[in-house]
């Protein structure tokens, strides 16, 4: 508990060092191996009035470098809005600005919601980048190879699952029945099972689009960055899930 006051605290004090200093702090958390690296700036709302930025998919110096650029666009008094490709940011190619729900907040921006009074009542953009062609995720031709990098936080709030929402996962006959998920995993292989008991009856296997559950279960949204090999469990639908290695 200690060492992780310690940690926690050196992490407060570096962002508001970074704010005083050069007006802006840049949080990096890096890929699990399973949901995609991203980094989000702290202190351009309460520094400039404008909302706080987020990107997801590149390396740290590709995300500082962007989040820096914007920071220094905003310090001249430019602010940057939904909808418009601008072109000073990656070579040759343009991003575009989206705007983050709420909802995604607790998952992407702690330390922003720290810095920004314990709350969630801050705007934030995410800096959307293209593939090589310049499509962006939103649009159909966009490369499919790119699309598991970078989710987008303008939408499926009530599915946040990284996986399309067609994907067969593995249940049973229980569940579909009204018996609650209590027990997920999410296999080495990439597979994912959601069961009322611990051991289920594996005859008794069934296959569904992984959207089913989510809408009969909205608290599964919870679990949804379970990474490979790991495991959640929860006594009832409500309470707080354990994850296990």
């Amino acid at each position: 508990m200690s060492e992780h006051y310690e940690h926690d605290k050196q992490i407060t004090t570096n962002i508001l060092k970074d704010i005083e200093e050069h007006r802006v702090h840049i949080a990096f958390v890096e890929s699990d191996g399973y949901c995609p690296r991203f980094g989000y700036s702290i202190g351009l709302y309460k520094e400039f009035n404008h909302p706080e930025l987020i990107l997801i998919g590149l390396d740290p110096e590709s995300t500082g470098a962007l989040i820096n650029n914007a920071k220094d666009e905003i310090e001249k008094g430019n602010r940057f809005i939904e909808g418009v490709n601008y072109m000073d940011f990656l070579v040759e190619l343009p991003v575009q600005f989206v705007n983050v729900e709420k909802e995604h907040y607790p998952d992407y921006l702690g330390y922003a919601g720290w810095y920004n009074d314990n709350s969630v009542d801050f705007p934030t953009l995410q800096i959307a980048w293209p593939d090589r062609e310049g499509k962006f995720p939103w649009e159909q031709e966009f490369n499919q190879n790119f699309k598991f990098k970078q989710p987008l936080l303008d939408r499926n709030t009530e599915f946040k699952f990284l996986e399309k929402r067609n994907l067969g996962v593995f249940t049973t006959s229980d569940v579909l029945n009204g018996e609650p998920i209590k027990f997920v995993y999410h296999n080495e292989d990439g597979d994912w099972q959601f069961h009322s008991k611990q051991e289920p009856n594996l005859d008794d296997a069934k296959i569904v689009c992984l959207e089913e559950l989510v809408k009969k279960d909205p608290t599964l949204n919870e679990i949804y960055y379970l990474n490979y090999g790991e495991s959640a469990v929860r006594n009832s639908i409500g309470e707080k899930w354990n994850i296990f290695e």
